[in-house]
């Protein structure tokens, strides 16, 4: 059975900082792709982070570009959002995605909820 967990979600102020951490069981994590997703009240859910297998390779949305990082260290089965600089914008729901090649979206976290406040 998959499972993707994450944590370290919680309130911030806007200007903070926070890391998201997602672990990934019942799967060869090596062999998925790795993504971050989010969706904030009344949007469409939305990619804003992913990294290949091996890690060599990331994409970012242009919203968080420069302000968030992903990495993974797969001896681990953990993928990281680090979040910098954070906006209210950035308030939403944080999901955690794992597919088989990058652009696809086989298991979803649960989410972990970020509120960044003014």
């Amino acid at each position: 059975q998959v499972q993707l967990v994450e944590s370290g979600g919680g309130l911030v102020q806007a200007g903070g900082s926070l890391t998201l951490s997602c672990a990934a069981s019942g799967v060869t994590f090596s062999s998925y792709s790795m993504n971050w997703f989010r969706q904030a009240p009344g949007k469409e859910r939305a990619v804003i982070a992913a990294i290949t297998r091996s890690g060599g390779n990331t994409y970012y949305a242009d919203s968080v570009k420069g302000r968030f990082t992903i990495s993974r260290v797969n001896a681990k089965n953990t993928v990281f959002l680090q979040m910098n600089s954070l906006k209210p914008e950035d308030t939403a729901v944080y999901y955690c995605v794992a597919g088989l090649r990058m652009g696809e979206y086989d298991y979803w976290g649960q989410g972990t909820q970020v509120t960044v406040s003014s």
